[in-house]
């Protein structure tokens, strides 16, 4: 019984880094972008952070749908077809 809950706490774990971490890396790399620029340009405004990486992400989110539903849609059919085992582990 406790293998197969720190199995399905690891998978839940590795899908959401799966589904997060790109999405992430774009802020950041934005962010980065965005903070040279400022630099380079002595430009201090505080709201010219935010749109890019808002764009970025969003604009991310759209191309990476289809990867990210099929992903999310292997991984909950994973732990459906897991729920007999948890039952009869009772």
């Amino acid at each position: 019984m406790q293998d197969i809950v720190i199995t399905l706490l690891q998978k839940m774990f590795i899908l959401t880094l799966q589904m997060s971490v790109p999405v992430l890396l774009i802020g950041v790399v934005i962010g980065l972008l965005v903070s040279i620029f400022q630099t380079v340009t002595q430009i201090q405004e505080s709201t010219l952070t935010f749109v890019p990486k808002i764009v970025g992400c969003v604009v991310l989110l759209i191309f990476l749908m289809p990867w990210m539903f099929s992903v999310f849609i292997t991984t909950v059919n994973e732990f459906m077809s897991m729920i007999p085992q948890l039952i009869g582990a009772f």
